[in-house]
């Protein structure tokens, strides 16, 4: 039903660009010589200032070279784009983004700091010297059929030149070893998640709760500080900065705001009080560069102000339903971000966990997260800067965050979402305490470490977690197992 309800729109879309005489196109992204991650998104804001505007994207993928093997591995990605421009203007257009960006053509198929073709242009098709539409070469590159399938996997190709269609065209190719997957930047002092890769190693995402009310009990504000007392001294932080670094965490995450349930919301300048002088504290120290730095608020304006301060990664429990600047603002800012599956508000979701209208929980937040994503793409976010989290103990019951767990894996595969990376904390949450009957979080370490490990075999990228020295070896452990 979704599939139809897809195809419809796009149907829909279609009719109304032609209409305004607006062309919907398909770019091929790739680069292989210096910052490639840098030179792509440098290309899509290029492409912006000459009228051809990104509705989105797919995953980049990291891809060996193809036809000439002597060169190092390339990101490859397709975008969707409107533009006004004919197929020889717009072609005119990339060779200039590739002239300004740098591109020096050495050889045939050789290395590139960026590469732009165009593979699709309405349903047109070309054969001229200087432009074949469709591009020829589509149904033999893997690297170009991955980034495709994100977008239009169920389309066939113009004229139906080919009865098959493009996820057809993908399955009958040979496959690749190892097969590519898709990448998501942390930071730039960081390797990418590559979320497909099956010997990728699960990251550590430490929990720093600057909040004097947080659920269990590790806020690192006094308790006792009045609620509008601008926070600790950074300097206090140190020994448990330099844990962090001992230990090997990636990300630390960073929340100047309690979203517990029934929790009661505070104002963004409360908010940047406590978590920027940190934030800026540690971007002073060169020990910590290693560190990506996440802000885990749903303020669009605490997001930009962290970001600016030095924070990579924008951590949102609501996927940008309580604020509507915050998926625009990340969009503006670059960054990456996570969406957290969640209904209504800290104050209303625990009354919010009917999924029967979607079949189960399961297919409940897939489609609701899907939604997300789009709305993501449709305010200017790269797909491949989007993390996503199915929210355990946010709008689930017990059973439900149960069952998230143990299906994990069914998410990960779920049309729209495949390739993305998860991010899953269960860290100390209720129900761990429900079931092992321990009442106070910060002694819910071993059933955390439960569910750590499941999430782990489930398929988790990133796990969240209080206890890092602890929920380290776990998943140093639960890699060895189901990462090997």
């Amino acid at each position: 039903m979704l599939d139809k309800e897809h195809r419809s729109l796009e149907a829909s879309a279609e009719l109304d660009r032609r209409r305004s005489d607006r062309h919907r196109v398909f770019l091929a992204l790739g680069s292989n010589v210096g910052n490639r991650l840098a030179m792509i998104e440098s290309a899509c804001s290029e492409l912006y200032h000459r009228g051809i505007t990104i509705l989105r994207t797919s995953s980049l993928y990291e891809t060996q070279p193809k036809y000439v093997e002597d060169q190092p591995s390339f990101f490859n990605g397709v975008c969707e784009a409107e533009t006004t421009l004919s197929p020889f203007q717009l072609l005119d257009q990339l060779k200039e983004v590739e002239m300004a960006l740098g591109r020096q053509k050495t050889i045939e198929n050789g290395p590139r700091s960026i590469d732009l073709d165009i593979l699709l242009y309405d349903d047109a098709t070309i054969q001229e010297d200087r432009l074949i539409i469709p591009h020829p070469r589509i149904s033999e590159r893997e690297f170009v059929l991955k980034p495709i399938c994100d977008l239009i996997p169920h389309s066939f190709p113009p004229k139906r030149s080919s009865m098959q269609t493009y996820q057809a065209q993908l399955s009958a190719l040979p496959p690749s070893a190892p097969p590519p997957s898709p990448i998501t930047p942390l930071s730039p002092s960081l390797p990418p998640i590559t979320p497909l890769s099956t010997t990728r190693k699960t990251r550590l995402m430490a929990i720093f709760n600057l909040t004097p009310d947080s659920f269990s009990s590790d806020g690192l504000q006094s308790p006792s500080k009045s609620s509008d007392q601008p926070i600790l001294d950074p300097t206090t932080l140190l020994p448990k900065l330099h844990s962090l670094l001992a230990q090997q965490i990636s990300i630390l995450d960073i929340g100047g705001q309690s979203t517990r349930p029934h929790a009661t919301s505070v104002p963004p300048n409360l908010e940047l009080a406590r978590i920027l002088p940190t934030i800026r504290f540690i971007r002073s120290k060169p020990e910590f560069n290693n560190l990506a730095l996440s802000i885990d608020t749903f303020h669009s304006s605490v997001a930009a102000a962290a970001v600016e301060a030095g924070a990579n990664i924008v951590n949102d429990v609501s996927a940008g339903t309580l604020d509507a600047d915050m998926l625009p603002t990340v969009a503006k800012l670059g960054c990456s971000v996570v969406l957290m599956h969640m209904r209504g508000t800290p104050q209303t979701m625990t009354g919010l966990t009917d999924y029967s209208l979607h079949g189960d929980v399961i297919a409940g937040v897939a489609a609701e997260l899907r939604a997300r994503v789009e709305a993501a793409q449709a305010a200017g976010i790269r797909r491949w800067r989007i993390l996503l989290d199915p929210g355990i103990g946010f709008a689930k019951t017990q059973a439900q965050s149960l069952e998230i767990l143990r299906r994990l894996g069914e998410l990960r595969d779920w049309e729209g979402l495949k390739g993305l990376p998860w991010v899953v904390g269960a860290s100390r949450k209720s129900f761990i305490g429900r079931i092992t009957r321990v009442e106070k979080a910060e002694e819910r370490g071993w059933g955390t470490a439960a569910a750590v490990s499941a999430s782990v075999a489930g398929g988790a990228d990133v796990v969240r977690c209080h206890d890092w020295v602890e929920m380290g070896q776990v998943v140093k452990m639960a890699d060895a197992v189901w990462r090997a």
